[in-house]
């Protein structure tokens, strides 16, 4: 069974940074991809970044490439979004999510989602 439980949000100001993790787990050895998406209120899931699990491709939104990292720890099958010089429009839930298979997109078209994590970018 897949579970992704996300953690690691919480307040920061204008230009911090935050470290956000999703344990994976129920995929054993099978190809998969770990997406980060985010929604504020009032607005539409949005696609921030995703990564493979086969050969760890990494695709990144317009709005945060260059400020966020997506990496993975396979010894204990985490995910981790590195925040950086964040904005208050980067503020909202963030989603970890799970697809099988090695196609990767940034639309929320995933199987399986984590409960969410609120980060909120405030002075």
């Amino acid at each position: 069974q897949v579970q992704l439980v996300e953690s690691g949000g919480g307040l920061v100001q204008p230009g911090g940074s935050l470290r956000l993790s999703c344990s994976v787990s129920g995929f054993g050895r099978d190809y998969h991809i770990i997406g980060w998406f985010r929604q504020a209120p009032g607005k539409e899931r949005e696609g921030v970044s995703y990564i493979s699990s086969k050969d760890q491709t990494t695709v990144y939104s317009d709005s945060v490439q260059g400020r966020f990292t997506i990496s993975r720890d396979n010894s204990d099958n985490t995910v981790y979004l590195q925040m950086n010089s964040l904005k208050p429009e980067d503020s909202a839930t963030y989603y970890c999510a799970a697809r099988w298979g090695n196609f990767g997109t940034l639309q929320p078209r995933y199987d399986y989602w984590g409960q969410g994590t609120q980060v909120t970018v405030s002075s």
